[in-house]
């Protein structure tokens, strides 16, 4: 169990998020259901949808229930393929993570990969976790195997180590390997960020194209033994691993 600690600030995320998280609904419906009122914090009733929640701490009440702050928590992690999206629905009817990652409960992703790039991508309906994964500020590693078109400048690397501009904003630092034998093309780069589509755009920047992008770990989960599309649940020492990186007692 999370930490209830009267010490501990309780993580606090947007309703409709919290409600979605909670299996609910979606965010989009849970928006609906704010504005019209069905929505109450505490005994009291709110419309506003920038509303955020305090879920270890406030009582979260739709229609007559009553949305517990521990609820049954699912953690899952996938193998993702190349050519699916990371979202629930696509109006231009493409494949979508959702397809292959069937549940009980309602899960999300936990970030987002694009369309070309594989490997791991994790999925819950713990929403603090989720929020405190994504957060930079816990410093949780992402880990990515980069085939480029042409070899990796050293000059470059060095760049990319120490921090990259990029339109929205300068990188962290991050760790880089060249893999042997690949006449540096291939590179491992270890992340702690997640900005959109970042580790493409820092490659970009420099002129370099990727022809392969596979992120191999998260928060040290990997996908080891699961084939392309394959998804399984996290263990509890795996889960709990996540929680200690992000500060989450339990």
């Amino acid at each position: 169990m999370e930490n209830k600690d009267s010490n501990v600030l309780p993580q606090t995320v947007r309703l409709n998020r919290f409600l979605a998280m909670a299996g609910i609904s979606s965010r989009r419906k849970a928006e609906e259901l704010i504005v019209a009122g069905e929505v109450k914090i505490n005994g009291n009733i709110v419309t506003d949808l920038a509303t955020k929640v305090a879920p270890q701490r406030d009582r979260v009440v739709v229609g007559n229930k009553t949305i517990a702050a521990e609820e049954h928590h699912v953690y899952v992690v996938l193998n993702k393929p190349k050519d699916y999206i990371t979202t629930a629905n696509d109006e231009r009817g493409r494949k979508t993570v959702f397809d292959l990652v069937r549940t009980r409960e309602r899960v999300f992703p936990i970030g987002r990969l694009d369309r070309n790039t594989t490997g791991v991508l994790l999925f819950t309906n713990d929403g603090i976790l989720a929020s405190r994964l994504m957060h930079p500020s816990h410093h949780v590693t992402k880990t990515y195997r980069i085939t480029l078109e042409t070899g990796l400048d050293e000059k470059h690397a060095a760049k990319i180590e120490r921090g990259v501009h990029l339109e929205d904003g300068k990188t962290a630092p991050a760790h880089l390997d060249i893999l042997s034998g690949t006449k540096r093309r291939g590179v491992l780069l270890a992340i702690h960020e997640g900005k959109n589509r970042q580790v493409r755009r820092i490659f970009e920047s420099f002129g370099y194209e990727i022809k392969q992008l596979d992120r191999i770990e998260y928060g040290g989960i990997t996908v080891q033994g699961l084939k392309r599309g394959g998804w399984r649940l996290l263990s509890a020492r795996e889960v709990s691993s996540l929680k200690k990186q992000t500060g989450i007692e339990h």
